[in-house]
């Protein structure tokens, strides 16, 4: 049976750092508040030259090397982000062009922050179903470009990275076993940026009114998200599969214990070393990051990882 195996990945982000303290001369907000509620202390963003696309090839040109496979051998590309460069081309074009990857097919996946595993889980079937040999997969993001820095609720969260990984048809046991994919338009209202699109696209009034902005109404989000990844692990498809962890991106410590009470009774792992220093960056390194930590790319490892 033919699997996608994941045989190179790389991180990337940007140097410049936004920490707690930067934000409390900037909004009415303290250090303590922040780490007490998120367990974040310091945040990665974009300086005034970088973009999305500049995240996503240094996360890809690292994956590439690791995989030791050329940009020439690349079939396609998907990366996951809400914060391409422009509308158009996308940004898995523009990677395309400057990675260099002469014969691979290339779209952008706009999943919000479950870019990471839409990207993944694509790049797997095409790979599985034998269309193409060898899938770079991307979640990139420029978060701080939609935060507005007067709204304590989401500029405490928000910031910039890119992971990506690097899939390769294989015939061994190793490789991802199945993705499932879960959406709830009932939602939609919790997590939204209202203007720049279709139905209101940029005008003075919408700029003005801060509608460009990233709006979240966090404490429902997070009762959603615990009830969701609780439902998606207890789901007929999952129970009695053997899975030996759960692994929710970067889990805070506030979501733990409720993630523990939902969560179908499997171990609870999140990556090493991420939320207690750095901020959410939605569809970014999240699950490349965490399954080169966690579950030893190549070997195989069992694992249900949440976004």
């Amino acid at each position: 049976m033919t699997r996608a195996q994941i045989i190179g990945v790389g991180a990337y982000a940007p140097k410049r750092i936004l920490t707690n303290e930067d934000l409390e001369r900037m909004v009415e907000t303290s250090s303590d508040w922040i780490v007490q509620r998120t367990g974040i202390r310091e945040r990665h963003v974009v300086d005034e030259n970088e973009a999305t696309s500049d995240l996503a090839i240094k996360a890809a040109q690292q994956a590439l090397e690791r995989a030791e496979v050329e940009p020439g051998e690349i079939d396609l590309i998907v990366v996951g982000t809400t914060t391409g460069d422009m509308a158009f081309p996308t940004t898995a074009n523009i990677v395309q062009h400057q990675l260099g990857c002469r014969n691979a097919g290339s779209m952008d996946v706009y999943a919000a922050c479950s870019g990471s595993i839409y990207s993944l889980s694509i790049g797997s079937q095409y790979v599985a179903s034998g269309k193409y040999q060898t899938v770079l997969c991307i979640g990139a993001e420029s978060l701080s470009r939609i935060t507005d820095y007067t709204d304590r609720g989401t500029c405490i969260l928000l910031a910039d990275a890119a992971g990506a990984a690097v899939l390769r048809a294989t015939e061994g046991v190793s490789g991802i076993i199945d993705t499932d994919l879960y959406s709830d338009g009932r939602y939609g209202e919790l997590l939204i940026q209202p203007a720049g699109g279709s139905r209101h696209p940029a005008t003075h009034e919408t700029v003005d009114k801060g509608m460009h902005y990233c709006k979240m109404k966090g404490n429902e989000v997070f009762k959603v998200a615990v009830r969701m990844f609780g439902d998606c692990a207890e789901s007929p498809h999952h129970r009695g599969r053997g899975e030996a962890a759960q692994a929710p991106h970067g889990a805070r410590d506030r979501e733990r214990g409720p993630l523990r009470q939902h969560g179908g009774g499997l171990g609870l792992r999140s990556p090493r070393g991420s939320v207690d220093e750095r901020a959410a960056r939605d569809g970014g390194p999240r699950a490349h990051g965490g399954l080169r930590r966690r579950f030893h790319v190549g070997r195989g490892a069992d694992a249900l990882v949440g976004t």
